[in-house]
């Protein structure tokens, strides 16, 4: 082999083994047992290639930024063989174990036992398996134009734990990448396994044929968005039903969360939910906000930007009343989120009860309910947050039977219309 070749060959990472044959199913896989009682018996999961035949999940960590990282290999500015040290990486606080972790079918979209990886799987570690944590915790301060405002007009006073004299709110952080246990996935879609694959294999374009090839693999690690969760007080009390909990589990809108666009209401929902879970946190209670990378909808920013265009160049302008229509119609289905999968974030920190969910998605809501948590309390937006623009959204959800606090009225329904697109 000439130096050409030798050198186009290492940059293209050597010779690519398609797993299609069964002598491509290694022996030392390590054993994974989903809903185990203990780690020791469940076992780590290995996505890691540092030794593919000790790999026992399908894809690899970092979850949508994997590709991110095969280029940074491939430029030459990241090693491939490297080995995270995780000295000092532990979570800042404690978390569960609990029966929701060891109980068949609650969590099937995150490994519960993901995060303090260096003492759950300590003797993998040691004997030289790269097992690498998909969950994180750590603590932060939160500073947020909204809070200070609170902090200004009275609505909210700083009492120097949860909320400093300077505004900024005290929270544990919990990140969680998806770790996918197939079967547990097809049982909540009520398909069998087989499908399940053969679906993913396709509308990917082929892009895990482990999916197919790989039938003793049960684990994926889908190149998708991650999670991270918010805790205003105790982290414990979290699963302790005694305690009052506010929570807002919350969907990605980056046009409304972190650029303030009016045309929705996701900001000023979101924004809402944090400083009631910090007043929850004053009052000896703890506050939840879980926010989830599916932005619009799990359908997508270019998607979403299509379906705005279409709301107000059509005839009549933007209105209530083809609200879901349009997005229907350029995408195909009105919601690609699948709230079922949701809960397990909630089961990850035993919750058992939610005493004030803020939420209007009846979407969100029964998949909360149907996974065994009871709701108390469900708080919909309060009217004077919602921006202009954006009374179009809430008067097609009210009308759709979404949750709502206020009265419904025909003539908000039928009257009312969003901004031109030239405005």
């Amino acid at each position: 082999m000439g130096e050409k070749d030798s050198q186009k060959n290492k940059l293209s990472g050597g010779h690519v083994v398609l797993t299609s044959h069964r002598e491509q199913i290694f022996s030392d896989t390590v054993d994974v047992s989903w809903g185990a009682k203990t780690p020791d018996l469940r076992g780590p999961v290995i996505g890691t290639f540092t030794e593919n035949q000790k790999r026992n999940a399908i894809g690899s960590h970092s979850g949508s930024y994997t590709v991110y990282r095969a280029l940074s290999i491939a430029s030459g500015h990241f090693s491939k063989d490297h080995k995270p040290d995780l000295h000092n990486t532990n979570p800042t606080v404690n978390i569960g174990p609990f029966d929701s972790w060891r109980e068949p079918g609650k969590i099937v979209s995150i490994d519960p036992w993901g995060s303090n990886v260096s003492d759950f799987f300590k003797k993998d570690l040691d004997s030289g398996l790269d097992v690498r944590p998909t969950i994180a915790v750590t603590q932060a301060h939160l500073t947020i134009p909204e809070v200070q405002e609170s902090l200004r007009n009275g609505t909210l006073k700083p009492d120097g734990i949860h909320v400093k004299e300077n505004g900024e709110l005290k929270v544990t952080k919990v990140a969680f990448e998806p770790v996918w246990y197939l079967p547990g996935i097809a049982e909540r879609l009520k398909i069998k396994e087989g499908e399940l694959r053969n679906i993913i294999f396709k509308e990917t374009g082929g892009m895990f044929p482990e999916l197919i090839t790989r039938p003793d693999l049960k684990i994926l690690l889908p190149p998708i968005g991650s999670t991270t969760a918010y805790i205003f007080g105790d982290p414990k009390n979290l699963a302790n039903s005694d305690v009052d909990l506010t929570c807002r589990v919350h969907d990605e809108c980056n046009g409304s969360d972190v650029f303030g666009s009016d045309i929705c209401t996701c900001r000023p929902y979101l924004t809402y939910g944090i400083e009631q879970a910090a007043i929850a946190a004053q009052k000896g209670q703890v506050g939840l906000i879980v926010y989830f990378r599916k932005e619009g909808r799990a359908l997508g920013e270019v998607t979403k930007f299509l379906v705005y265009n279409a709301r107000k160049r059509q005839e009549g302008g933007d209105s209530p009343e083809t609200y879901f229509q349009r997005t229907e119609c350029v995408a195909g289905v009105q919601d690609a989120r699948f709230q079922e999968l949701m809960p397990d974030i909630l089961h990850f920190f035993g919750v058992q009860k939610i005493h004030h969910l803020h939420s209007m998605s009846n979407m969100k809501y029964d998949a909360i309910v149907n996974s065994g948590i009871e709701v108390v309390n469900r708080l919909s937006i309060p009217d004077h947050l919602v921006p202009e623009d954006a009374q179009v959204e809430i008067q097609a959800k009210k009308a759709a039977g979404y949750f709502t606090d206020e009265d419904l009225s025909e003539e908000d329904f039928t009257t009312t219309r969003g901004r031109k697109l030239d405005e």
